[in-house]
C-alpha cells in the first residue's frame, strides 16, 4: 500500500526521514523567523546590514507602537475585516444554496451549470484585471471595500460552489427523500436536514475563504487606493518612509496583520479538520 509508513520502512530511510524532517521544517520557518527578528530590530541595524545576525537592540515595544501611532494600520485592519467578513457571509451563504441545488435536484443543464461554475476557477485573474477595474468605475464602486467585497464574492462562490456541491452530494440521499415522504418543503429540508449536516464544511470553508481573502494583494491593489480603503495587504507599504525603507515597521505591520487568520484557524481548528477528513475513512 502506498505510501508505506515511515515504521515499516528501512532502517537507512528511517534516520534520512529523522534528519530530513527537523531540517525541512528549519528552512520552511526561516523566512518567518526573520521576519519576526527584523520585526524588534532597530532602524540602525538594518541601515548597517545587520540583517540575520542578532539584534543589537530589542525594539520590541517601539516598532509596535510606532506602526499604530504613526501610520494608518488600524484603519487598514478596519478595511480589510469591512471586505473580508461579508465576502465569507456572502461566498458561503450563495454556495450552500447552489450546492445544494445542483447536488439534489437533477435537471437538464445541472452539469453544465456546474462546470460554469467550475470553469470560472481556472481563468487567470489577470486577465480581468481592466474589465472589473471599469465595471467598478461604471457602478461607482471604485475605491471602495463594497466593490473590492462584491468582487471577491463572485469570483469566491465558484471554488464554494465546488466545494459545497460534492459535501452535500457525499450525504445520504435517504434522509432527502424520508423529509419528502413526510411532506416536509424543499426549503425546510434544506434549511432543517441538510444545512445541520454542513456545519463542518462551513466552518472549513469559511477559514479557507478567510485566508483567501485577508492575504489578497492583487485585487486589493487594483480595486482601492488610499487608506480610507486599502486592505492590510496593500496598505503595508506605506509603513515604508518616503526616502527611506523602514523594514522593521514593515515586519511588525506584517506580523500584525498575521493575527486575524492564525486566530481564526485556531479557533476553528477542529472544525476545519473535520470538514475536510469528513468522508475520508467511509
Amino acid at each position: 500500500m502506498f505510501p508505506t509508513p515511515i515504521e515499516k520502512t528501512s532502517r537507512l530511510t528511517q534516520v534520512f526521514y529523522k534528519v530530513a524532517l527537523p531540517l525541512a521544517l528549519i528552512l520552511w520557518l526561516l523566512p518567518l523567523i526573520a521576519v519576526a527578528l527584523t520585526s524588534i530590530r532597530s532602524a540602525g541595524d538594518i541601515n548597517s546590514g545587520n540583517y540575520w545576525g542578532w539584534p543589537t537592540s530589542f525594539n520590541l515595544v517601539e516598532n509596535y507602537t510606532a506602526i499604530f501611532r504613526n501610520t494608518p494600520i488600524g484603519q487598514y485592519m478596519l478595511n480589510s475585516f469591512k471586505v473580508t467578513i461579508p465576502t465569507v457571509i456572502g461566498a458561503v451563504a450563495l454556495s450552500c444554496m447552489t450546492g445544494f441545488a445542483l447536488a439534489v435536484y437533477r435537471f437538464r443543464l445541472n452539469l453544465l451549470v456546474f462546470f460554469m461554475f467550475v470553469a470560472g476557477n481556472f481563468v487567470p485573474f489577470q486577465i480581468l484585471m481592466v474589465p472589473v477595474r471599469d465595471l467598478t468605475l461604471q457602478l461607482n464602486l471604485y475605491n471602495s471595500w463594497q466593490g473590492l467585497a462584491l468582487f471577491h464574492i463572485a469570483f469566491q462562490t465558484g471554488f464554494c460552489t465546488l466545494f459545497m456541491r460534492n459535501f452535500i452530494k457525499a450525504l445520504p440521499v435517504e434522509l432527502i427523500e424520508a423529509a419528502r415522504v413526510e411532506g416536509v418543503s424543499e426549503i425546510k429540508i434544506f434549511w432543517y436536514v441538510v444545512l445541520p449536516l454542513m456545519r463542518p464544511a462551513i466552518a472549513a470553508l469559511s477559514v479557507l475563504i478567510f485566508t483567501f481573502i485577508w492575504n489578497d494583494y492583487f485585487w486589493a491593489t487594483v480595486l482601492t487606493q488610499g487608506a480610507e480603503s486599502q486592505p492590510i495587504t496593500a496598505g503595508l507599504y506605506s509603513l515604508n518612509g518616503q526616502w527611506v525603507s523602514a523594514w522593521h515597521l514593515v515586519s511588525a505591520g506584517s506580523i500584525v496583520a498575521a493575527v486575524p487568520p492564525v486566530a481564526m484557524f485556531f479557533l476553528m481548528q477542529k472544525h476545519f479538520i473535520a470538514g475536510l477528513t469528513l468522508g475520508a475513512v467511509k
